[in-house]
């Protein structure tokens, strides 16, 4: 790869004088700037990142810290994101962080070090970056003064709730995601709205996370203590995929034993047999949104909103036909 030293004197200038024109961060003549810009192409010259990065204390990077890449879901979030950063010129570092705080704060760290030029997290323990990084919130969002992109959960759990009523259930068993997740909360609240109100038996099955290496597990564990429910309202639809695939290999039949709905609709949720009815919320534009309001930050434009999306119901084959 070619250096700037090469590009400097291919041109005929100083090595300060080739860092002022493609750092823009001072004075070059025209015909000076003309003769860089013509080595560079010549030369193929790719300035250091890192390097400039160090000198102007900022980049055109941006992270994206996730919860679980294992979960289908967190990709199409990430692909909104990352749409936008092409559309910007800037490329996205992403920070796996499955739920471990410790792991989480090794990439603020990491972050910071590089002076990215901005932070989108959906994690739930992320708050602030000290050093002054702009940071928007997707999907999980704790402090509702900050800068966010969200879906009404508390409804998404009421239309799952309304939807597995209309299938006629005689007990319902409803799982609960990790109560240190402001999400699972808000659809929970959701959901035993409207089972309250019609009265319907129901218990609770706490699973204590969303993670997807612990869905099998899972469901083993909860048709091994809940023979007596025929319908589950599902955390995600990686619970209620794992679920399905635990069913059939018992026996169980789905739906007509047993109906399940799960949440996020994910690409895989369309491809078991029975497909999945589920709770759609847009992964995609809630990563383009928030993309959007990142640049408009770090444009120093003025941002006045955080965005709310609505989720809606996709019915497919897991829950039984009305009147059977």
């Amino acid at each position: 790869m070619a250096t700037i030293r090469e590009v400097a004197d291919k041109a005929g200038v100083s090595v300060a004088t080739v860092s002022r024109a493609i750092n823009n961060s001072g004075y070059v003549g025209k015909e000076a700037k003309s003769k860089i810009m013509r080595a560079i192409k010549e030369l193929d010259y790719k300035p250091n990142e890192v390097a400039r990065s160090l000198y102007q204390k900022t980049s055109k990077m941006i992270g994206l810290l996730l919860p679980d890449i294992a979960n289908p879901f967190f990709p199409l979030i990430a692909k909104g994101v990352e749409d936008v950063a092409q559309e910007k010129g800037y490329m996205v570092l992403l920070g796996n962080v499955e739920g471990d705080s410790y792991r989480e704060q090794k990439y603020i760290d990491f972050f910071s070090q590089y002076n990215i030029s901005g932070v989108l997290s959906a994690s739930s323990e992320s708050q602030s970056f000290n050093n002054g990084i702009p940071i928007v919130f997707l999907d999980r969002v704790k402090d509702r003064e900050s800068f966010f992109v969200t879906v009404d959960h508390f409804k998404g759990g009421q239309l799952a709730a309304k939807t597995i009523l209309k299938s006629h259930p005689r007990k319902i068993l409803l799982m609960v995601g990790p109560r240190h997740v402001d999400v699972a909360v808000d659809r929970l609240q959701g959901a035993e709205s409207i089972l309250s109100e019609s009265q319907m038996d129901y218990v609770l099955f706490e699973t204590g996370t969303y993670q997807a290496d612990e869905a099998e597990k899972t469901a083993v564990k909860l048709l091994d203590n809940f023979d007596d429910v025929d319908s589950i309202i599902a955390n995600n639809d990686i619970f209620a995929l794992a679920i399905i695939k635990e069913a059939l290999k018992r026996g169980i039949k789905v739906p007509g034993d047993i109906q399940i709905i799960g949440y996020d609709n994910t690409p895989f949720s369309s491809f078991m047999n029975p497909q999945l009815t589920t709770i759609a919320q847009p992964g995609y534009e809630i990563g383009y949104e928030a993309s959007n309001i990142l640049f408009k930050i770090i444009d120093k434009e003025t941002v006045h909103q955080s965005i709310l999306l609505e989720p809606y119901v996709i019915e497919r084959e897991s829950l039984r036909k009305v009147g059977k």
